[in-house]
């Protein structure tokens, strides 16, 4: 079995694990104390409940992601190099998808940067029927 989309799919659990590393870090103040302003409430606040979304997001699309990468590895339909470039696009949009989420409040351009990740996985998802089609053929 191939296994040329381990990779991407392996950065994307590394970048929801730091995200995880995120949120931890921003709910320290409430939770722990640490790094409480002297008022005694947490500079992280605002911020806390975007990091949480976007952690949630990395289970919705992605797993369709996930599955797609698995199906393409599991059978191989000679389309490696396009289905490579369809995965690191995949991570690299999810990547810059969590920066305008949590960093932002502009739901327009995170509304783009979903776009560009949602083509991404159609992109795989095409590759591989477009496969079995022609396998069947």
């Amino acid at each position: 079995m191939p296994q040329f989309l381990v990779i991407p799919m392996a950065a994307h659990v590394a970048w929801a694990a730091l995200l995880y590393v995120a949120l931890t870090v921003a709910r320290a103040p409430a939770v722990w104390g640490v790094g409480r302003r002297a008022d005694g409430s947490n500079p992280l606040a605002g911020v806390e409940p975007r990091i949480s979304a976007n952690l949630s997001n990395q289970f919705e699309w992605p797993l369709f992601f996930h599955v797609a990468c698995v199906l393409l590895m599991l059978f191989p339909m000679g389309t490696g190099a396009a289905a490579q470039a369809l995965a690191w696009a995949f991570i690299a949009g999810r990547v810059l998808h969590s920066g305008v989420q949590i960093l932002t409040r502009n739901v327009r351009l995170r509304g783009l940067v979903f776009t560009f990740n949602f083509l991404a996985v159609l992109g795989l998802w095409g590759l591989l029927v477009a496969g079995f089609v022609t396998r069947q053929a």
